[in-house]
């Protein structure tokens, strides 16, 4: 069984002891339990259930693993002949969880 559901903008495809990374959440700690109640498609054995927008009384819950960072990206500004460069680094911040249970 999987869920592709919504959150922060972002669409993820869960399955049931998947851990990926959402956008960072600072409203909860290690071992909280996160429901995300907008699913737009559920696909099981049965079929697929796809929501005219969201999956009628459908949810993803998942338990937070911890805070996490992306590998650095380096930015650089660079105008030819001009003697004018810059530099800037940067890090995204996530918040791991690991899916345990998708409920249709």
């Amino acid at each position: 069984m999987y869920a592709i559901f919504k959150d922060g903008g972002h669409q993820h495809k869960a399955e049931v002891g998947r851990k990926m990374f959402i956008e960072l959440r600072k409203d909860v700690n290690v071992g909280d339990t996160i429901e995300f109640n907008e699913v737009l498609l559920v696909g099981s054995e049965e079929g697929v259930a796809v929501g005219q927008p969201n999956v009628e009384g459908a949810k993803v819950v998942a338990t937070v693993l911890g805070e996490v960072k992306a590998p650095k990206v380096i930015i650089r500004w660079f105008r030819r002949r001009k003697n004018s460069r810059r530099k800037n680094g940067h890090r995204q911040q996530y918040t791991e969880i690991e899916i345990k249970e998708i409920v249709r």
